[in-house]
């Protein structure tokens, strides 16, 4: 870590909570998202006329009424496309429009344009379009049967699994689903494309990743990427929706602008938004589990297909996480994971907080709550026999060895601070009393990897211009979806030169300042992003700091930097007059920064390597009431520790931690994704769709940070904290699992998938109910 000089100690940019850099901004309405750019005069609209059908062959399409209805400009079909009609980030099996074939309801098949929003989308609804049906497969069940897949099936081994397991004194075996979930961004799917000369492109866009934005719209018009800049000052949420899936709406009003030479606004409506776009996978499990009396793992074997949609989009790197996740914190000598994505007439399906993580992680917990309940010991002293260990059993199945093991620390400081054994003592009590309410509680534990898998993602830079009043303007790669990365890298570069937060300001992430940018994903934002802008900070400190030692004839390693002044030989200057001399004497005072993870490799094909720079680790306990009669529930208390290793903000971080929390919770139990069978996602706005409110947070909502700086030179010793806190809510369904099995004297499994919607919890509460 860059500790600050000794002269300076008191003062620091980091490790402080401060407010969001735009909170101000967010509470007057006067932050700026795409949509609320000014247009520029000549703006057009356009809407996506949508597949009807989940898999058939286009025979004919006539679109004489959309083309005669009111505001009309234009009708792009896939033949009209430029380029390459293609938006798929990794496999180019993703068409911008259906071109013969439809393969999913919500399919877009053609752009309308008309001079304004309304029109276009009333426009789009008029097309007679005459389908042969084909056969449609919906399910990863449908899937694995077919063996229908996107990708081919990926297997990582450790050990003999099978003789394993067939040598364990105890066994078990089951199946687990767990759906899938809506990212439900506040601010829906954006463009904006605004034709520039000599066939450029400017498009503003609510993306996570304005560099792959930039080459599906260079490929689709058949231009070079400098002609194209993709601009994002902030996202009203991405969650991982954002990552490669606005690169059809950017294709789109892209396509439009350059044939009109004309600016296009492509926004979708809600209801458009969720049938268009892909979601968290759903994952289906098959499970054995081998273990001895005292609940100790001998064998594990899985086998998880996952619902990719109809095309790849991003779903190996997903089922690779599931699978680098499965252990979660927990070593298992003999293990035998296979993963598949199943190939679907749905949605394709993308990154979603966690990006696979959780998928993986919640099926071995799903095993050790069936082992608790099949000894009769508590949940949590199974989870805490199979911990990883610190000096032995500390590598992981694909062969990273773990250094920075506190899951036994942690867990044991959450397990008192929460008075987790009394309660324990206190709902047996309860329940034992009463007939028709019974409580559940249950503590789940988090290690995850911190990193891309994919490790040439795994670098950022930066630009950092100090201007002559003193002022700092940064320009990094990463995208401001609400998570304060903007406010984290602020710091740091506030921190390297002295400054107080209020002197740098950080610019729109925009391809033509930082090129080539990885997606602000997989938690890595601050990480690298903060690195990059600190190198660059860095420099330009070491310059000015040489420039004060020549003048003062010191040292240039005696000049320290805080406090919005320069200290040098006993006297303080004025960081602004330091910059003004500086300037006057030609000293550069911009400078770019890059960072480059270290130490990371990876092996696809052996399914091994050391992907992740680091893990963090967390654990959280959780407290039900479940109403027996309705399957109603609520959660009465909930208690999380995180590592966020030195926290850069932790004002930021807790308030990361609830909200990774609080959706979490929603994925296990509310949020329900359905398709008809004719492959309708029905639930597709807020009347259908339920994303938690207010009222189902805890009346008794305790999170706090873990003291544990970072053993890796993470930006000054941090650790990230966008996806890992998803994983804490774990406790939460086992929780509602512990009060379903009271029912029937946890002696039987209660047979409840997620979301454990109320519906669902009614039907494993009559599963367990003795009769």
């Amino acid at each position: 870590m860059n500790a600050p000089d000794a002269k300076t100690a008191p003062w620091t940019g980091v490790h402080v909570p401060r407010a969001h850099e735009s909170a101000a901004l967010h509470v007057l309405g006067q932050a700026n998202y795409t949509d609320d750019v000014p247009e520029l005069q000549g703006t057009l609209h356009a809407a996506l006329g949508l597949s009807a059908r989940a898999h058939a062959r286009i025979r004919a399409i006539d679109l004489s009424a959309v083309r005669a209805a009111a505001g009309v400009v234009d009708v792009i079909l896939a033949s009209d496309i430029p380029g390459a009609n293609d938006c798929g980030p990794i496999i180019h099996d993703d068409p911008i429009l259906a071109d013969g074939v439809v393969q999913y309801v919500g399919q877009p098949v053609f752009i309308v344009v008309a001079q304004s929003h309304a029109q276009a989308r009333r426009a789009a609804r008029l097309a007679q379009i005459d389908y042969e049906d084909l056969p449609a497969i919906l399910t990863p069940q449908q899937a694995k049967a077919a063996q229908s897949y996107v990708l081919p099936p990926m297997h990582l081994a450790r050990g003999d699994a099978q003789a394993a397991f067939e040598a364990a004194p105890r066994k078990l075996a089951g199946e687990l689903y767990v759906g899938g979930q809506e990212q439900f961004y506040l601010e829906g799917q954006i463009a904006y494309a605004m034709p520039q000369e000599g066939q450029g492109m400017r498009v503003l866009s609510s993306t996570q990743h304005p560099s792959e934005m930039q080459h599906v719209v260079a490929h689709a018009l058949a231009v070079p990427s400098h002609a194209v800049v993709v601009e994002c000052r902030r996202m009203g949420g991405g969650f991982g929706g954002k990552e490669s899936q606005s690169a059809l709406w950017c294709a789109a009003a892209a396509i439009a602008g350059a044939r009109l030479r004309r600016p296009v606004k492509l926004r979708a409506d809600r209801d458009d938004d969720m049938l268009v776009t892909g979601k968290r996978h759903c994952f289906w499990y098959e499970y054995e589990i081998g273990f001895d009396d005292s609940g100790k793992i001998l064998a594990a074997k899985v086998d998880m297909v996952s619902r990719a949609g109809f095309s790849a989009d991003l779903s190996g790197p997903v089922a690779t996480r599931a699978v680098c996740h499965y252990d979660n914190a927990y070593y298992l000598s003999d293990v035998d994971i296979r993963a598949a994505c199943g190939k679907t007439n749905t949605q394709s399906n993308t990154a979603f907080r966690g990006f696979g993580g959780p998928q993986g992680a919640i099926a071995i917990e799903y095993a050790i709550d069936e082992i608790a309940r099949t000894l009769g010991i508590d949940a949590l002293d199974v989870r805490r026999r199979n911990f990883y260990g610190v000096e032995r059993d500390n590598v992981t199945p694909y062969g990273q060895r773990i250094v920075d093991n506190v899951l036994h620390p942690l867990v044991a400081e959450l397990e008192a601070s929460s008075d987790y054994r009394a309660r324990r003592e206190a709902i047996t009590r309860f329940n034992a009393a009463s007939p028709v309410l019974k409580k559940g509680l249950a503590l789940t534990p988090v290690k995850f990897g911190i990193a891309f898998n994919v490790t040439h993602l795994n670098q950022a830079g930066a630009l950092v211009h100090v201007y002559l009043d003193g002022s700092v303007m940064v320009n990094h790669g990463g995208t401001e979806m609400g998570q304060g990365i903007h406010t984290k890298v602020a710091q740091v570069v506030a921190h390297e030169l002295g400054l107080d937060l209020e002197r740098v300001r950080i610019a729109a992430t925009d391809t033509s300042k930082v090129a080539n940018t990885s997606a602000t994903a997989a938690s890595t934002g601050a990480d690298l992003n903060g690195k990059a802008a600190q190198d660059a900070a860095r420099q330009i400190r070491q310059r000015l700091a040489a420039f004060a030692a020549r003048q003062h004839g010191v040292d240039p390693d005696s000049v320290g930097f805080s406090a919005n002044a320069v200290q040098v030989a006993d006297k303080s200057i004025p960081f602004a007059t330091l910059v003004h001399q500086a300037y006057l004497a030609r000293v550069q005072l911009w400078s770019d920064g890059f960072y480059a993870t270290p130490h990371l490799h990876w092996d696809p094909k052996t399914m091994s390597g050391h992907p992740f720079s680091y893990f963090a680790y967390g654990a959280a306990v959780a407290e039900v009431v479940v109403d027996t009669l309705t399957g109603e529930w609520k959660l009465l208390r909930a208690d999380a520790l995180y590592d966020a290793g030195r926290s850069l903000n932790p004002a930021i971080d807790i308030g990361q931690v609830e909200g990774a929390f609080i959706q979490g919770m929603g994925w296990l139990t509310t949020e329900e994704l359905w398709w008809n069978a004719q492959g309708r996602l029905m639930t597709h706005a807020p009347s259908t769709y339920k994303i938690p409110g207010v009222s189902d947070c805890p009346a008794d909502f305790r999170v706090r940070l873990f003291e544990n700086a970072n053993v890796e030179d993470s930006i000054h010793r941090s650790k990230a904290v966008g996806e890992p806190p998803l994983l804490l809510p774990f406790s939460v369904f086992f929780a509602l699992r512990d009060a379903i099995s009271s029912v029937g004297g946890h002696r039987v499994h209660p047979p409840l998938n997620a979301p454990a919607t109320s519906e669902a919890i009614l039907q494993a509460i009559e599963a367990v109910r003795p009769h």
